[in-house]
């Protein structure tokens, strides 16, 4: 499980989880899940469009990603892209099946776009995924505070000068690159289920951004290395437990924020007179 090609994997895998984890608390905090959903459908579109093409893969997933993201920050309105977002995945969706039909792409090639091969990651593909893997982070790093502030209280961003709508491309693109070099390892379905489960999961263990975004790190390297685990012991597709591993971190955040609300509207027991505190 540890040797050979497999190493390759837990490198990757972990990479993806990372980004993912960062990325996805933004996605959630801001509303945007959709957003990273469609987003990675645009990018197997490209990969798809690539492939016709006999263009590199990557190259093929950044401009779409980017094309993308770009569409649903210019048309979407203040604080609701959602109809934007719709009529981009509908068309790169549209895009994607036409390319897959006129191309000379397998089906396991195209079922790779969409769920990812992540047992099958060559070594080459490791560094292009780590260099915009921390693009990623760096990005988010520069403008962590108007990003943090734009997304909790937009309107005192507004007064303070930061601009919603250039701030929503800004993230929108840096969630396009992070898009770009993940879906070859964990696809395009996968990548959507990894990015907002754990870490709409770490938003219900604390409200502290710095600890929610470490907390939605973790549950998404511990979401991805269980997955690999179980998957290479049972030969089950990866895809459907990283899609169970995110739902149970959504669940066992929901569980903890309801069990806090209940100890919280509890009322306080009567201290009987004369007791001293």
């Amino acid at each position: 499980m540890f040797s050979g090609f497999m190493m390759n994997t837990w490198i990757a895998a972990t990479i993806v989880a990372v980004i993912a984890g960062v990325v996805g608390f933004f996605a959630v905090l801001r509303g945007s899940t959709f957003a990273a959903h469609a987003i990675p459908n645009g990018a197997f579109a490209g990969a798809a469009a690539a492939g016709l093409l006999g263009m590199s893969t990557l190259a093929g997933l950044a401009v779409f990603s980017v094309a993308g993201a770009v569409g649903i920050g210019a048309l979407g309105r203040r604080a609701r892209h959602d109809v934007a977002t719709a009529l981009a995945l509908v068309l790169m969706l549209g895009l994607g099946a036409l390319f897959i039909s006129v191309g000379s792409q397998y089906a396991q090639e195209t079922y790779s776009l969409l769920f990812g091969e992540v047992f099958g990651i060559s070594p080459d593909v490791l560094l292009p995924i780590a260099l915009l893997g921390a693009l990623s982070v760096a990005a988010i790093v520069v403008i962590f505070r108007p990003l943090m502030l734009s997304s909790a209280m937009p309107d005192v961003a507004e007064a303070r000068g930061v601009r919603a709508q250039r701030m929503e491309i800004f993230f929108l693109l840096i969630m396009a690159v992070a898009t770009s070099m993940t879906v070859p390892v964990v696809g395009a379905l996968l990548m959507f289920s990894l990015m907002i489960g754990p870490a709409a999961a770490a938003r219900s263990f604390t409200g502290r951004p710095g600890r929610a975004i470490a907390l939605s790190v973790v549950f998404g390297v511990v979401t991805v290395w269980t997955g690999i685990a179980v998957s290479y012991a049972t030969n089950w597709p990866l895809g459907f437990f990283v899609g169970v591993g995110g739902a149970v971190c959504y669940l066992a955040g929901r569980a903890w924020l309801a069990i806090r609300r209940t100890r919280a509207a509890r009322p306080a027991r009567a201290v009987p007179a004369g007791t001293v505190a």
